[in-house]
């Protein structure tokens, strides 16, 4: 039977309907390994670790880098989308923190990511700093550079949209016009990393000197990447910044970094300067027990059936049983090629949802 036809017969709808009478759920509760984001979060020991570290910041306001340890496929992430949610929620209670997750290809340079910051803080950011400058102007004095404290000065007696725009497009490293130099009173263009860098540092430093920022959540996903599409010499200048950033900010800036063992040791090797930078870390591990194995296959389930809209009156039965979440298991432990002591949880799901789709569409 063609698409066209099965389409015509409406047996999507009619699926749906018998998954919901037969397991309670609607769908395949299972992700694909291709299916990486919002996924729901199966609880580990590692939430309270970095709870902890996160609590740690937010009392003291001291900069705080993390990394995120694990193997390709075991949830970083997901943990990564844990905890950016877990920040966003305390937020409501909290007022000055901005959260920034980048999760882009790895660029060039690390001016991407000091671009994001900028964006991310917006034209918002920059109009309540004009309002709390004009009150008091003294924590214009935090910024280091020149050109900053005239852009400062210039954006507290006139914060008018264009004033504004002006001021983020010199941030942004726009090629600097006459219309900039007139309305800001700046003379350099910001057209390299260690030029951004320095203006974050000193826009940061000055808003938090106006309490205008508290801290600034800054979450970097698959680093590893960096190694492969990136020269030896550009991957040292990326590293280089992510150093220079941390350096620049004592305070107001939490860096959470997700990348492999391998990765880490090679940038380790690489910069020497930034290992230091890099010891607190929170190591995600593989499935290595059965029975955690079957509690993280029925969490997905439980899951499934809670997100439908009356799921007490769906059915009970087990799309997948439990003996086939154990035999799952042992054979990829048996078969693993990765040289992981365990398995690897996106492996795992991944086979579950064959092993569901094989149950959803039989006849």
């Amino acid at each position: 039977m063609s698409l066209r036809d099965r389409l015509r017969e409406d047996r999507h709808a009619d699926a749906r309907d018998h998954l919901y009478e037969r397991f309670g759920i609607i769908e395949n509760p299972f992700p694909a390994s291709n299916q990486t984001n919002d996924n729901p979060h199966y609880p580990i020991a590692a939430d309270r670790q970095a709870e902890d570290i996160i609590y740690s910041f937010l009392g003291s306001e001291r900069s705080q880098v993390v990394v995120i340890e694990g193997t390709q496929g075991v949830g970083k992430t997901n943990f990564l989308n844990h905890c950016e949610a877990e920040i966003q929620d305390a937020r409501q209670e909290l007022e000055g923190y901005y959260v920034i997750r980048y999760l882009a290809d790895p660029e060039a340079s690390f001016e991407g990511t000091t671009r994001r910051l900028f964006e991310e803080l917006g034209t918002d950011h920059l109009h309540e700093i004009a309002r709390k400058l004009r009150k008091d102007h003294s924590s214009i004095g935090k910024a280091r550079s020149h050109d900053m404290r005239a852009a400062l000065r210039a954006l507290t007696r006139n914060d008018d949209e264009d004033v504004v725009q002006l001021m983020m497009q010199w941030l942004l490293g726009h090629r600097l016009l006459k219309r900039h130099r007139l309305s800001l009173n700046v003379n350099f263009r910001l057209d390299t990393v260690e030029s951004k860098t320095a203006a974050l540092r000193d826009l940061v430093q000055v808003s938090g000197a106006a309490g205008v920022l508290k801290g600034i959540f800054l979450l970097l996903d698959e680093l590893e990447k960096q190694g492969g599409v990136l020269g030896p010499r550009a991957v040292v200048r990326y590293l280089s910044a992510v150093r220079a950033i941390v350096d620049a900010l004592p305070r107001r800036l939490f860096l959470m970094i997700a990348i492999t063992p391998d990765a880490l040791e090679r940038y380790s090797y690489a910069l020497p300067a930034l290992r230091s930078r890099l010891e607190n870390r929170v190591v995600l591990s593989p499935l290595t027990d059965v029975d955690e194995a079957v509690k993280l296959a029925q969490f997905y389930v439980e899951h499934s059936r809670r997100s439908v809209r009356r799921p007490e009156e769906g059915g009970m039965e087990p799309i997948v049983r439990r003996k086939d979440i154990e035999t799952t298991y042992w054979q990829l432990d048996q078969a693993t090629r990765s040289g992981d002591n365990g398995v690897r949880q996106r492996e795992f799901l991944h086979a579950l949802h064959r092993h569901a789709e094989d149950v959803i569409h039989k006849p």
